[in-house]
């Protein structure tokens, strides 16, 4: 089962949106399909994202509408990044993307080195000006928390300071690690599950989320 909300981490925010806990219970049967684990990440993905962006700034602007003139909100301050982790980090960026068609990207690539369960950097692009831009960091799975430590790390060294880390599932061992190395990044969730099992896959988790996105194994 899930972990009670009232235990977690206080750099946890839970999603507990009953669309979301919904679309995420289809996800982790054995049975969903592909395209339909594939489509309800990016749905989960757009509510994941209205959390993480809840606290952006907003100003007043003079507009007109159709009856006549007022003074309308609108998106100010620093402008958004959303940075992937490859691979199945571009499940969550499809759906963060319908929502904020203008955000810029950045890919980190990372995978997990099997014996050590450690991140290797294959690949890193991202924007130029990071330290102005509020960076949403991505992954469904928060197992170890060393893929997010490591591309945290690699974000930071590019100059960002304003993140938060966005994901499907947390295990409670990878929330405190990746607190306890980066305590300035919040973590958004649909779920913090169990734990972690001797292979470093979060239970009863989903499996891999990017073997499911992709049809791989």
């Amino acid at each position: 089962m899930p972990t009670d909300p009232s235990k977690l981490h206080p750099n946890v925010t839970v999603i507990d949106h009953p669309l979301v806990q919904h679309k995420l219970t289809i996800m982790r049967r054995r049975d969903t399909s592909t395209a339909s684990f594939r489509q309800l990440l990016r749905e989960i993905a757009m509510l994941l994202c209205y959390e993480a962006t809840r606290d952006l700034e907003i100003e007043n602007v003079e507009i007109d509408t159709p009856i006549q003139p007022m003074q309308a909100p609108v998106l100010s301050g620093k402008k958004l990044v959303f940075a992937s982790i490859l691979r199945a980090g571009e499940g969550l960026l499809d759906g963060m993307l319908d929502l904020v068609p203008a955000a810029r990207v950045a890919h980190v690539g990372l995978y997990r080195d099997p014996k050590t369960l450690s991140a290797v950097e294959y690949y890193f692009k991202a924007p130029e000006d990071m330290g102005n831009r509020r960076v949403i960091v991505l992954d469904p799975m928060l197992a170890t928390a060393n893929s997010a430590i490591a591309a945290i790390d690699r974000l930071k060294e590019a100059g960002a300071t304003d993140m938060k880390f966005v994901c499907l599932l947390a295990a409670p061992e990878g929330v405190d690690n990746l607190s306890g190395n980066h305590p300035d990044v919040p973590i958004v969730a649909a779920a913090v599950d169990e734990r972690l099992n001797e292979h470093g896959y979060i239970v009863p988790g989903l499996g891999d989320a990017g073997d499911r996105m992709f049809g791989t194994k």
